[in-house]
């Protein structure tokens, strides 16, 4: 099952990063179609969160055709975003490559925005400036 870790200074809405949190284990194939998430009240206790903000999220993944919620039953989830993730060979050498920035003292949010920048400069969808 998954459990929900809220960063209350990320400035991310705690309610988006429920749902980041979910469409993550959806990619990495931590949760699969039929899986219940946490009820609302289970989410609560272990974040100490509004129980208005939980239902928020589940509503935008239900909006999103991830979950589905059964009235008096649960949300389960109705459709991965594929585990094909969770099994590349890009996986095991990622965590590699953490674990090297750990030895070499990088902290979390250092790793953060040299993998941020990454992404930027292999995924950004604007075209690239040439000097």
């Amino acid at each position: 099952m998954i459990e929900f870790r809220i960063d209350r200074h990320s400035g991310v809405a705690t309610y988006l990063q429920i749902v980041h949190q979910t469409e993550q284990a959806l990619r990495m194939g931590m949760l699969q179609p039929g899986d219940k998430l946490p009820t609302t009240r289970e989410v609560v206790e272990a974040t100490a969160i509004n129980p208005n903000t939980v239902l928020k999220a589940y509503r935008e993944l239900e909006r999103s055709g991830l979950v589905e919620a059964k009235r008096g039953v649960g949300t389960f989830v109705r459709r991965s975003l594929g585990s094909a993730v969770a099994d590349s060979p890009l996986k095991a050498e990622l965590d590699d490559w953490a674990r090297r920035a750990m030895a070499a003292g990088l902290d979390r949010d250092d790793v953060a925005a040299l993998f941020g920048n990454a992404l930027e400069e292999h995924f950004s969808t604007a075209p690239k400036e040439t000097s």
